[in-house]
């Protein structure tokens, strides 16, 4: 089902959580609330579920306007953080709850449990209590229990942020499988750019209750529309446009600032054209990847990233004189961080 948020805007007391928002989600799309903690992607969350009012604004659901309606009538499903499972009940028991709740017959409840216990790969922990499962269970059987009624739009807030690292990407792949399988419209609030560009079909960035940037993962990276953008998705160097790096550049910059991509810093150990010199201070391995701290010669500092191989090529030692080259940089006409 489709999602059309029309000039929406919520406030808390003095705080404006949410301000005239406006965003056109695609039925059986995977989309992601991007932004810091306090930057409104909860508060839409929850207004799109009906937990909240809007102050102004409308929703609409499938081309149905929602904006009045109790959460019930709206046909969502949501998940939060904290699993929110009974904890005297079975995993079976509280996938059940719902259905039963709404007096499905039995054969049904039974062939529908049983069905999301596949889906979530829980195949055997169906007698398990919830505190007999791993935190990544727990959370499998919170998505099997919201699916359970056939929601038409599914919402997760903050659906990995209490697990580990390797359990988060572990979950992060079944969502995007469990997805392609429900095909329901899916909203979910992350503050976590690798998990938003792994996962969804188009990313939302939010910053102080307004949206700066809708787009895929590649848009929002490779063609940021604002500094903030370019600044919470993905490493970036913010540097004087006076900076070293760049006076032996052809970079015109209208501001006094420009915006680097770590991967965009080229190093070379002999001079080269357009290029400064710099010191490494620390080589930092990465995995598969390496980073570069270089300082320049006014004190500037830069991160540059490189590949393993790229490192053994090139020889690099700490404290060695490198020559540095800025690519892809890009400037912006005005802007604040903040």
């Amino acid at each position: 089902m489709s999602i059309l948020i029309q000039d929406v805007s919520k406030r808390f007391g003095s705080f404006q959580a949410v301000s005239e928002v406006n965003l056109d989600i695609k039925s059986g799309s995977l989309v992601a609330l991007l932004g810091p903690s306090g930057s409104g992607k909860s508060t839409l969350l929850r207004l799109i579920a009906g937990l909240e009012a809007p102050d102004s604004g409308r929703i609409r659901i499938a081309d149905r306007d929602v904006t009045q309606q109790s959460v019930r009538s709206r046909g969502i499903g949501f998940v939060f953080q904290h699993y929110a499972l009974f904890k005297h009940m079975t995993v079976r028991q509280n996938i059940a709850f719902s259905l039963e709740l709404r007096k499905a017959p039995k054969v049904r409840i039974r062939h529908r449990v049983e069905e999301l216990l596949d889906l979530v790969q829980l195949n055997g922990f169906g007698d398990r209590y919830p505190s007999q499962l791993s935190g990544g269970q727990r959370q499998r059987v919170a998505l099997a229990r919201t699916l359970a009624v056939d929601p038409e739009v599914l919402l997760l807030d903050e659906p990995f942020g209490a697990l580990d690292a390797k359990v988060r990407k572990e979950l992060r792949a079944s969502l995007r499988h469990l997805h392609e399988r429900v095909n329901v419209t899916t909203v979910f609030v992350t503050h976590d750019q690798e998990e938003a560009m792994e996962l969804a079909d188009q990313i939302v960035v939010f910053n102080k209750g307004r949206v700066e940037q809708v787009g895929t993962a590649a848009e929002i990276y490779d063609h940021p529309a604002t500094p903030f953008v370019m600044s919470f998705v993905g490493p970036v160097n913010v540097l004087p446009s006076s900076a070293g790096i760049f006076r032996l550049s052809n970079l015109e910059s209208p501001t006094s600032h420009v915006f680097l991509r770590p991967h965009d810093v080229a190093i070379h150990t002999v001079p080269e054209e357009n290029a400064a010199p710099a010191k490494v201070n620390r080589i930092v391995h990465l995995g598969w990847e390496v980073q570069i701290e270089l300082r320049f010669k006014d004190g500037q500092e830069v991160t540059a990233y490189i590949t393993r191989d790229r490192l053994n090529q090139l020889q690099l030692q700490p404290q060695q004189l490198v020559y540095v080259k800025p690519q892809h940089a890009k400037t912006f006409p005005a802007y604040s961080l903040n």
